[in-house]
């Protein structure tokens, strides 16, 4: 990605920490920011899944260390999940138009956005 390394790697240490401490911060925070920066959205997300990628297997591997490995249902289930879906949406990435994929990543956040306040709420 072509953003700048100052502004790439800043990008990179603050997404990493809020995925680390809280699980999340690798989309909203860098794919968004990247986007926003004019950088193509399939290279983005591609770029950004193979960082997150690196990044989930090594606080996997800390986690698995100290606490030890429990919930296999669950780790296989997310494991066969990721294992199917990664390649249908590289399939996906390679058909869609830009600007399209674009559009439907933002209609996607706002929805989440909304049902997550809505929830709050009710």
């Amino acid at each position: 990605v072509q953003a700048g390394s100052r502004y790439s790697a800043a990008l990179g240490f603050i997404g990493g920490a809020l995925d680390a401490s809280g699980g999340g911060g690798w989309g909203p925070v860098v794919t968004s920011n990247l986007i926003a920066k004019d950088e193509d959205p399939r290279i983005v997300i591609g770029s950004v899944n193979a960082a997150e990628f690196l990044v989930k297997t090594v606080i996997s591997l800390t986690f698995i260390i100290t606490i030890g490995f429990h919930f296999t249902e669950i780790i296989l289930g997310l494991l066969i999940g990721g294992v199917i879906a990664a390649p249908l949406g590289a399939l996906v990435l390679r058909v869609i138009k830009a600007e399209h994929l674009m559009i439907g990543v933002g209609v996607t956040i706002m929805t989440v956005s909304l049902i997550a306040l809505l929830q709050l709420f009710i």
